[in-house]
């Protein structure tokens, strides 16, 4: 059975970034932290993931080349605990989401254990371009 990929189709042109973007995605999903992706209304969205044990600080939230990216990483307490049993996951962790054209991310916000980070998606105005033919 031969693989169907964007570029399969003679009218799909200049995909070939976005599959790419796609297959990137698909390789880093992993299971932690776990997280919900909600529809706030027509234009809106909210991720939240469940963050126990971060701060703010032990987070950042970067936007690139179309791609979200949420990391945590807890600073390290210098081994003066000692754990008996160790159930919470405190390992550093990053997360991505690719972002469609006209996704803005808006506020981040932690509370109860949660990060929300809300986005907004602008719809462009629809653009109708008439070529001219000239005889050759």
């Amino acid at each position: 059975m031969t693989k169907l990929t964007l570029g399969s189709y003679p009218h799909m042109l200049g995909f070939e970034q976005l599959e790419r973007l796609l297959e990137r995605t698909a390789k880093s999903a992993e299971g932690y932290p776990p997280f919900n992706i909600e529809q706030t209304s027509d234009n809106s969205y909210r991720i939240t993931l469940a963050v126990a044990g971060f701060s703010e600080r032990d987070l950042s939230i970067t936007v690139e080349d179309r791609q979200l990216m949420i990391r945590g990483k807890q600073a390290d307490d210098g081994g003066e605990r000692i754990f008996l049993h160790r159930g919470i996951a405190a390992r550093q962790f990053q997360r991505s989401f690719v972002l469609a054209d006209g996704v803005e991310v808006g506020e981040a916000v932690i509370e109860n254990g949660l990060l929300h980070v809300d986005l907004t998606l602008s719809r462009p105005d629809t653009v109708v371009q008439t070529i001219n033919i000239r005889k050759g």
